[in-house]
C-alpha cells in the first residue's frame, strides 16, 4: 500500500544567460531561482494496482519517482510505502521495491550480463537457490539466454532494457517502478515487455507505477491514471471511465453482406466501401449493444469491432482542459 499526503519538493537552480561576459558575472553574482516541482501532492496506490502516472515534461513525474524510491528528500510531506518511509527505512525499503529508469542504467558497462546479475544478488543478499529460480523465469520469459554472457556495452537499446528489467525483479520487489521502460525500443520489444510486465503482474500481485509518454504503454498496461501538471495531482480515474467523459462516442466497424440501407438514430457513416462500413455511434443518444442489435435486424454481419477514443486522444482531450 502506497499512501502521499501533503508532498512536496523544490529545487534551487542557478540561472545565467548566454555568453563569456553573462558567465564571468554570473560567477561572482550567480543568481538562483526556486523551482517548485511538487506542490502538496496526495493519491494512494493499493497493493497489486497497475497506474499510469502522467503528465508533460517538467510536471513532477520523475521526482515523484525518485522520492517514492527513497533517492530525493520531500521538503515537506508523508510517504508511507508498506509501512515504511522511503528516505528514512531506505535500506528496508529499497529491498522490496525494482526501479527500472529508461535513461539510467543498473548493468556495469563492461561486464556480461550475468556478472552484473550476480552483483545485484550479492547486494540484494538474495539466497542462491531463490535467486536461481528467479533468474531462470526471468531469462526464458524475456529471451535473455543468448545475451547474459555479452557485456552491456555490445546490447542493443530492445536487449539493453530487457536486461534492465530482470535486473530490477531478481530479488522479488512487491512494487516495481516504471520510468519511460520502453523509450526507443522497436515494436516488437515494446510488446515483449509489455506483456511481460502484465505477467508479473498477474501471476506475483506486483504493483507497477508507470510513468510514460508512450500512451500505447499506459493503455495495454494500466486501468487507472493519475495526471501530474505543474507539481499537483489534476486527475484521478479509471481510463474507460474518462474516455466516457471526453467522448461519448464510439466507433464502430462491421464487415457485411448487402447494402445498409437505414441506420439507427444517433448512428452515422464515417466511412463506406464494398463490404465494409466504419460507423460512428454518440453514445449519449443509443448504446452500442443497441445499435448494434438494430443493425443486425437490417443486414447480415460477418464480423464486427467496437472502438472508443484512444489513449492519444484521452490524454490530449485532459491537456487542452488543465491547459498543459
Amino acid at each position: 500500500m502506497i499512501t502521499v499526503n501533503g508532498l512536496s519538493k523544490s529545487f534551487r537552480v542557478r540561472r545565467r544567460q548566454a555568453g563569456f561576459g553573462q558567465a564571468v558575472r554570473a560567477f561572482f553574482s550567480p543568481k538562483y531561482e526556486i523551482i517548485q516541482a511538487l506542490k502538496d501532492l496526495n493519491f494512494g496506490i493499493n497493493d497489486g494496482e497497475m497506474v499510469g502516472y502522467i503528465g508533460p515534461n517538467g510536471a513532477g513525474k520523475s521526482t515523484t519517482i525518485k522520492i517514492l524510491s527513497g533517492i530525493l528528500y520531500p521538503d515537506e510531506g508523508k510517504v508511507r510505502i508498506n509501512g515504511l518511509v522511503p528516505w528514512k527505512d531506505r535500506m528496508q525499503h529499497v529491498a522490496r521495491i525494482g526501479v527500472v529508469f529508461g535513461q539510467r542504467s543498473q548493468l556495469w558497462w563492461d561486464l556480461p550480463v550475468a556478472d552484473s546479475f550476480e552483483l545485484l544478488r550479492d547486494i540484494y543478499r538474495v539466497d542462491a537457490q531463490r535467486f536461481k529460480h528467479n533468474l531462470d523465469e526471468l531469462v526464458q520469459a524475456l529471451d535473455l539466454s543468448l545475451i547474459l554472457q555479452q557485456p552491456t556495452r555490445t546490447l542493443s537499446l530492445g536487449q539493453r532494457m530487457r536486461c534492465e528489467i530482470a535486473a530490477s525483479l531478481l530479488h522479488d520487489p512487491a512494487i516495481l517502478f516504471l520510468d519511460e521502460p520502453t523509450i526507443g525500443l522497436d515494436a516488437r520489444n515494446k510488446i515483449a515487455v509489455r506483456e511481460f510486465i502484465r505477467g508479473q503482474n498477474r501471476r506475483h500481485g506486483t504493483t507497477v507505477i508507470l510513468t510514460t509518454h508512450d500512451m500505447q504503454d499506459i493503455e495495454a498496461l494500466t486501468q487507472r491514471i493519475l495526471l501530474i501538471g505543474n507539481g499537483r495531482l489534476l486527475l484521478d480515474g479509471q481510463i474507460d471511465e474518462l474516455k466516457r467523459r471526453v467522448s461519448p462516442l464510439r466507433r464502430i466497424t462491421i464487415e457485411h453482406s448487402g447494402p445498409l440501407a437505414e441506420l439507427p438514430a444517433g448512428v452515422s457513416i464515417e466511412d463506406q466501401r464494398p463490404g465494409q462500413t466504419k460507423l460512428q455511434v454518440d453514445t449519449s443518444r443509443v448504446s452500442v449493444s443497441e445499435a448494434i442489435s438494430q443493425l443486425a435486424k437490417k443486414l447480415e454481419i460477418e464480423d464486427l469491432t467496437v472502438a472508443g477514443p484512444t489513449a492519444e486522444e484521452l490524454v490530449l482531450s485532459l491537456y487542452k482542459e488543465y491547459t498543459l
